[in-house]
């Protein structure tokens, strides 16, 4: 039995907000002339900013704050953000795009959450850590390490509606796979560019759509007979995931956090081997084919070695060229794996609670 306990949360009522405050936020990405239809009219968002308002207190109020109100900011900050990725769809979706009310809205909450996110961790016995020893020894200890509490439900215990479901919340990441690596490259090129390069090269399969790594999650979800656009499952989504994402946008998107960036990325592709090993016999297990665990098998042989490439090729020697801001990296690297954790526990109870 999965025992997973869901953080202890503070009152928060719908009530108390705009219980159609995402269709607002809808209505707003989608109004033409935003920021002159905002200058124009007398305080239109009003209401909307006062929801936001009290959705900050009520998640960030302490340790652990209200799930709802977790939720309502991480899908607010994600609507925002992928506005920065292009998805083949109307055109009209991306007008907003650089709304002044919008970044400014980004901002407002981006900066509540980070500052809660460090709360959590010792940014001070970080600061002090030798750095290449430190991301040496994070490293040696995600290989071949034991499946988290949740790793080991999906693998001795899901039931097939639980990995469907799994899977379905998984897609959202999945189907854009690399998306926010690739916003990290540009600019002078050098043998750390070089070897980032060849790693979103990898995940895009060459060049050739067949061999692109989520190319192989869609063919993943057509052999559960599921849905295969990327945004399908969105309303799945548990927001500790969600905030994951939009903490790979944060950091993608701010040069200033690169090192923070490449910490976080180095500690998934240390990881993602243990990880997804669980949901690989979870398949097995389930009597699966083998295709409906292709994307999980791919990164279990392919992150075996990007792993070493992050560490060796890219981190440090980040380390050796920024040595007062070294520590960055295994703030980035420590971050990401309570994201990464949280997120796979929240996993475990949404897929639990359909089983």
């Amino acid at each position: 039995m999965l025992q997973l306990a869901a953080p202890t949360t503070t009152p928060f009522r719908a009530t108390d907000i705009d219980q159609a405050i995402e269709s607002h936020l809808d209505a707003f990405l989608k109004r033409p002339d935003l920021d002159l239809w905002r200058r124009q009219q007398p305080c239109p968002t009003r209401r909307f900013d006062a929801a936001i308002d009290t959705a900050l207190a009520a998640a960030y109020g302490d340790a652990h704050g209200d799930a709802a109100a977790h939720r309502l900011l991480q899908r607010t900050l994600y609507r925002i953000n992928r506005l920065q990725l292009f998805w083949y769809d109307d055109l009209r979706a991306y007008q907003n795009e650089r709304s002044p009310y919008l970044l400014s809205l980004r901002n407002r909450v981006e900066r509540e959450w980070q500052r809660w996110e460090l709360g959590q961790v010792d940014v001070q016995a970080l600061r002090c850590e030798p750095v290449a020893d430190g991301l040496r020894r994070r490293a040696a200890a995600e290989v071949n390490a034991p499946p988290s509490e949740a790793g080991r439900w999906f693998q001795n215990d899901a039931s097939l509606p639980a990995y469907r479901h799994l899977v379905a919340i998984a897609s959202l990441d999945g189907l854009v796979e690399a998306s926010q690596l690739s916003r990290t490259l540009g600019g002078v090129t050098n043998d750390m560019h070089a070897t980032m390069t060849r790693l979103l090269v990898e995940e895009y399969g060459g060049g050739r759509p067949a061999r692109k790594h989520s190319e192989f999650f869609r063919a993943m979800l057509e052999s559960l007979g599921m849905q295969t656009e990327p945004e399908a499952y969105r309303d799945l989504v548990p927001w500790e995931v969600l905030a994951a994402v939009n903490h790979s946008f944060l950091l993608s998107d701010r040069k200033r956090h690169f090192l923070r960036y490449v910490g976080g990325l180095l500690y998934t592709e240390v990881s993602v081997p243990s990880a997804f090993r669980p949901y690989v016999r979870a398949g097995e297990r389930l009597g699966l084919p083998s295709i409906a665990t292709t994307y999980w098998a791919l990164h279990v042989k392919e992150d075996t070695r990007h792993g070493p490439w992050m560490l060796n090729d890219v981190a440090l020697p980040l380390a050796k060229r920024y040595p007062e801001d070294a520590w960055e990296l295994l703030l980035g690297y420590d971050q990401q794996r309570l994201l990464s954790a949280r997120a796979g526990s929240a996993t475990a109870r949404a897929a639990a609670a359909v089983a």
